[in-house]
């Protein structure tokens, strides 16, 4: 992990409470980009049903720690309305 200085969560919205997560979950792992790792996937309740996937990338900021590759990565999945970066931060 000596690779990896930078730990970002990026929220994504699935379309709407019928989607399937594990389904989303499996999609996104399959969908980030080489030079990133996925530290975990946390469901997040919204409102009415609606859950969000909170995904915590790994990646360096060695390149300025481009998050755009992976937002662009999950925003073209099939059931993904939105997607943001929550949360940016350097690892200790």
């Amino acid at each position: 992990m000596s690779d990896y200085n930078t730990v970002a969560t990026i929220r994504v919205m699935p379309e709407g409470v019928e989607t399937d997560l594990e389904a989303l979950k499996t999609k996104i792992q399959d969908a980030v980009p080489g030079n990133m790792k996925i530290h975990k996937i946390e469901e997040e309740p919204i409102a009415f049903g609606l859950v969000a996937l909170n995904v915590m990338i790994l990646t360096s900021d060695k390149e300025g720690g481009d998050l755009d590759p992976a937002v662009e990565a999950f925003d073209t999945l099939e059931n993904v309305s939105e997607v943001d970066i929550t949360d940016v931060r350097r690892l200790l």
